[in-house]
């Protein structure tokens, strides 16, 4: 395992997690509703930007790693999935929403584990329509988060408004990306001998 200066910033994302989840189980003498979500917005995204700034200091640095490689977007969809979870717990988002992006995010990272294994990473590299479905995803979350009007903004309003955007975009990048894979897919096996019968006994 490789500990540099952007893998210590992966790390210490992973580490704001229970520290994120914890300040709403926090007694209200202690802290009270508002500041509960102010200092979870603040810790989302603290962990927003370290996440574009590891990567910054990998390349800038020289630093890349396949350890890195592997843990910054674990690091990112433990987080996300964090905040997803607590959002319908705390009733500011319905769980289909939650249930949607974090299955998209389970099942495209098992095709992309999958393509990269049989030497077709390149069919689901990142596209454009994943990037929007990133930028609406992360805008939504520490708006629902802050919850709070702010001046004359209805910040659930706009939170709202954009995690429904933003699970739109889910399902549209999953079907895009599974339409590019499948067709590889689909031909790397035709070539496999014995597939049409089971062939290998394993399951799973």
């Amino acid at each position: 395992m490789s500990l540099n200066v952007p893998n210590t910033l992966t790390w210490a994302r992973i580490a704001l997690i229970p520290l994120f989840v914890g300040v709403f189980y926090l007694p209200d003498s202690m802290l009270g509703p508002s500041l509960k979500n102010l200092v979870a917005t603040v810790i989302f995204v603290v962990a927003a930007v370290t996440d574009w700034f590891d990567g910054y200091l990998a390349r800038t640095l020289g630093q890349t790693s396949e350890f890195g490689a592997f843990l910054d977007p674990v690091a990112d969809k433990l987080m996300v999935a964090a905040a997803l979870i607590l959002l319908v717990q705390l009733g500011r988002i319905d769980a289909i929403v939650a249930v949607v992006m974090i299955g998209r995010e389970i099942t495209i990272s098992a095709l992309r584990e999958w393509m990269a294994r049989v030497g077709e990473s390149s069919s689901v590299a990142v596209a454009t329509i994943g990037k929007f479905k990133t930028a609406a995803q992360m805008t939504a979350i520490p708006m629902l988060l802050y919850h709070d009007p702010l001046l004359l903004l209805n910040v659930q309003l706009i939170g709202t408004i954009l995690i429904y955007v933003a699970a739109a975009l889910t399902l549209w990048s999953m079907i895009y990306y599974l339409r590019k894979a499948l067709p590889r897919l689909s031909a790397r096996e035709r070539k496999v001998p014995g597939k049409a019968n089971g062939g290998n006994a394993e399951s799973g």
